[in-house]
């Protein structure tokens, strides 16, 4: 059982190691420069090393040291595959000081941070995409487009006036949040438990009974910033939102329809 585990272990280690020379997650352009850097200060100091043998008597000890009774190919090729190893485990040391909290945080592993990394990145180069709605609609529509591009304007209604978004528009004069919240947690990329937290309503007949945590958390963050689209830009930063969501109007409007009389929707 030990055996296996350390050769899934070992597995998901290369897996991770190779996942960072994925094309797209613009990571091996710095890496070749990093590379062609130590480069340049290692002919730096190899120059510097040759004059230094050229203009100063070492003690024997020293040609013992840097192995001069070998040929210089052989010397060469044993300082070359001595550096790359130890590169190679300086990078994967500092992967794991870097990543740990953030693995430790996320539950994670470094594989599944990287696969992150090269979606988000796939994803900033898909089409631009402009959805016009509101209600389980447009919701249920941004959750099946952000598997395919993260460049989503969800420009949504602002005429419901039932429900808790209703209580809340009346007594707050703010916009209805309700279909806000909907798309924030559909475009959203946070724990599922965080998305369960803006969707849950309590329950009860009391002052909070019918509201969703969602739609007050967006009511608080609406006084707080004192503006209805900075309080969306800062909640889809918590819930780490794929995408835009702006309302159609900042207006307090009301849908009617006339068929010979006015007819208020809603």
């Amino acid at each position: 059982m030990h055996s296996i585990v350390m050769s899934v272990r070992q597995g998901r280690s290369r897996h991770a190691i190779a996942a960072w020379f994925l094309p797209g997650i613009h990571v091996k352009r710095w890496l070749l420069l990093l590379f062609f850097s130590i480069l340049m200060l290692s002919l730096g100091a190899e120059y510097a090393l040759r004059d230094a043998y050229s203009t100063i008597r070492f003690p024997e000890w020293v040609q013992t040291l840097t192995l001069q009774f070998l040929p210089r190919l052989v010397r060469a090729s044993l300082f070359a595959v001595l550096g790359v190893g130890l590169l190679l485990l300086s990078f994967y040391k500092l992967g794991q000081s870097i990543l740990g909290p953030l693995i430790g945080a996320r539950g994670g592993d470094a594989a599944g941070i990287i696969d992150r990394l090269y979606s988000y990145r796939m994803l900033s180069k898909g089409p631009r995409v402009v959805t016009i709605g509101g209600g389980t609609g447009l919701s249920s529509l941004l959750r099946g487009i952000k598997k395919y591009t993260g460049n989503i304007v969800a420009i949504v209604t602002v005429a419901d006036d039932g429900g808790s978004s209703g209580r809340i528009r009346s007594q707050y004069r703010i916009l209805p949040p309700g279909d806000f919240r909907q798309c924030l947690t559909a475009l959203a990329e946070t724990e599922p438990l965080m998305t369960q937290l803006f969707q849950h309503r309590f329950s009860g007949t009391g002052d909070l009974g019918g509201h969703s945590f969602g739609n007050l958390f967006i009511t608080a963050m609406t006084e707080i910033t004192g503006d209805f689209e900075h309080a969306l830009r800062e909640s889809g930063r918590v819930l780490a939102v794929r995408g835009q969501i702006v309302p159609s109007t900042l207006q307090d409007i009301l849908l009617c329809a006339e068929a010979g009389r006015e007819i208020r929707i809603g």
